[in-house]
C-alpha cells in the first residue's frame, strides 16, 4: 500500500473519484501510455501506483516478466492522482487489462471489473474471510487481495518516558499524553495533514460503523459527535503536527522528531526501525466515549481485470497466476518492501519476517482490533465524510448538523446504487 491509501490522495482527486468513472470522461488519458492498448492482442496492461518504499517497482516488473504466456507491460503511476489516471484511462482504447485498486461496489455495478470468483474459489479458504467479503457483491467475488496495511499510532517510548505518559487507551487519555510530550521543539502528535486518515477509526472506535449490514448509514451518532468535538480541542491546541513535510503514509515526520506518535501504516515500520531502532512501538486508534472499542484501520491493495478490456480471459489467467499460484512472490511482495499482512493465511502464518517484535506486535493488533473495506462505503461517501472532519475539526461547525449533511448524502448514494 505505502505511498498511498484509499484516503490519501489529495481532495481535487477525491471529489473526481466520488462521481465515479462517468465523470472523468473529460480527463484526457493517462499520459504514460506504451501506445500499445490492452486490446491491440499483443499482451497485457497492468497500472500500480508507485508504492513508497524502493524496490517494489522493480519486484512488480520481475514478477511480470516471469510469466511466459504473455507479455506484460507494467504501467508504474507517480503522483497523488493514481486514482484519476485510472479512472480517464479506462475510458479510452488504452485501457489497462488488470489494475490494482480498492474494492468499490459502483465499479462492480457498472460493469467495469470482472468476476474472479471462479479463479478465487478453489483457494477461498485459505483467504482471511474478512478480505473475501469485502470483494463480494451477490456472491460473486470481484478482486484479489493482493496485501493487508494495518494502521497504528507509532511513537516514541523514550519521550513517553521522559514526559512519564502511559500508552493511550482512550481518546481523552490520547489528546493529554499529546498535551504532556509537546515540546518547543517536538508536537505531540501526527494524525496526517488534513486529519482524513483517521476518519474511518474515529467512526469504529465510537462504537459505530459506516453501514450498517443492510447498507444504512450508521456512523450519525452520538458518540461520533463527541469524538470530533474532542478532535477539534485538540487542533486548537497547539499540541498537533500540522502541514509536515510529507502525509501521515510517510514515516518521516517521526523518524526527524517532528512529533512524538504518528499515525502510519505497517508497511513503514522497517524504515523506522533502521531510524530508530528499538525506540519504537504501537497501539490501536483509542477507544472514543464509554460504548467505543479501540480500532486498527485495515488497508491495502486489490487486484482488478478490467471486464470491458479485450483480453479479459487472458488477463484472469495473469491474475491467477501472479496472486493466486505464485506464493513466492505474494510473499515477496508482502515482506521484503516494507511489511504487510499476506491475505493468505497460510503464508501469513509462514511469513518469518512477521513472526517476532513490532511487527508480530502489528499482527496481533491487526487480528483483535481490525476493521476492513465495506465494498458499499464509495469514494463519494468518503468525500462526504472527509466535509465533515473538514468543517467541524479544522473549522468550528457544529458536529451533529456536520453528520446530518453527511447522512443525507451518503443515503442519496446508497438510493443510487441500492434502490
Amino acid at each position: 500500500m505505502s505511498a498511498l491509501s484509499s484516503r490519501n490522495f489529495d481532495r481535487r482527486t477525491a471529489l473526481r473519484a466520488a462521481l465515479g468513472l462517468a465523470a472523468a470522461g473529460g480527463l484526457a488519458a493517462c499520459g504514460s501510455n506504451t501506445g500499445r492498448g490492452g486490446g491491440s492482442g499483443d499482451g497485457l496492461v497492468q497500472y500500480f501506483h508507485a508504492y513508497g518504499e524502493a524496490g517494489v517497482e522493480q519486484a512488480v516488473k520481475r514478477y511480470a516478466k516471469a510469466y511466459d504466456k504473455a507479455d506484460v507491460t507494467t504501467q508504474w503511476i507517480t503522483g497523488n492522482n493514481f486514482e484519476q489516471k485510472l479512472f480517464a484511462a479506462l475510458l479510452t482504447d488504452n485501457a489497462p487489462d488488470v489494475f490494482e485498486f480498492h474494492p468499490q461496489i459502483q465499479m462492480v455495478k457498472s460493469g467495469q471489473v470482472a468476476d474472479l470468483t471462479d479463479i478465487i474459489d478453489p483457494v477461498k479458504d485459505d483467504f482471511n474471510p474478512a478480505d473475501i467479503k469485502s470483494h463480494t457483491v451477490d456472491g460473486k467475488i470481484y478482486g484479489v487481495r493482493m496485501i493487508d496495511d494495518p494502521q497504528f499510532l507509532f511513537y516514541r517510548p523514550s519521550l513517553f518516558e521522559k514526559a512519564k505518559v502511559e500508552v493511550p487507551t482512550t481518546l481523552e487519555e490520547l489528546i493529554e499524553a499529546a498535551d504532556k510530550l509537546t515540546t518547543s521543539k517536538v508536537k505531540g502528535i501526527f494524525l496526517g495533514n488534513d486529519l482524513t486518515s483517521v476518519d474511518r477509526p474515529l467512526i469504529w472506535s465510537a462504537g459505530a460503523d459506516t453501514l450498517t449490514a443492510d447498507n444504512k448509514p450508521a456512523f450519525n451518532t452520538d458518540a461520533v459527535a463527541d469524538g470530533l468535538k474532542q478532535l477539534r480541542g485538540l487542533f486548537t491546541s497547539g499540541n498537533l503536527l500540522l502541514d509536515a513535510p510529507a502525509d501521515s503514509w510517510d514515516p518521516s515526520a517521526l523518524i526527524q522528531g517532528l512529533t512524538a506518535i504518528q499515525w502510519c501504516g505497517m508497511w513503514a515500520m522497517p524504515a523506522m526501525q533502521k531510524a530508530l531502532g528499538d525506540d519504537i512501538g504501537i497501539f490501536p486508534f483509542p477507544k472514543v466515549g464509554s460504548a467505543g472499542k479501540q480500532s486498527v484501520y485495515n488497508g491495502g491493495w486489490s487486484m482488478f481485470v478490467n471486464a470491458k478490456g479485450k483480453n479479459v480471459e487472458a488477463a484472469k489467467e495473469y491474475v491467477k497466476w501472479l496472486w493466486i499460484d505464485q506464493k513466492k512472490y505474494q510473499e515477496d511482495f508482502a515482506t521484503s518492501y516494507g511489511f504487510h499482512i499476506p491475505p493468505r493465511t497460510s503464508l501469513a502464518e509462514s511469513a518469518t519476517k512477521l513472526k517476532s517484535g513490532l511487527p508480530a506486535e502489528g499482527v496481533k493488533l491487526f487480528n483483535e482490533f481490525g476493521h476492513f473495506d465495506n465494498i458499499g462505503w464509495t469514494q463519494a461517501m468518503i468525500a462526504a465524510f472527509w466535509d465533515v472532519i473538514a468543517n467541524t475539526v479544522r473549522k468550528d461547525g457544529d458536529p451533529k448538523a456536520a453528520l446530518d449533511a453527511c447522512e443525507k448524502k451518503v443515503d442519496a448514494e446508497l438510493k443510487k446504487l441500492f434502490g
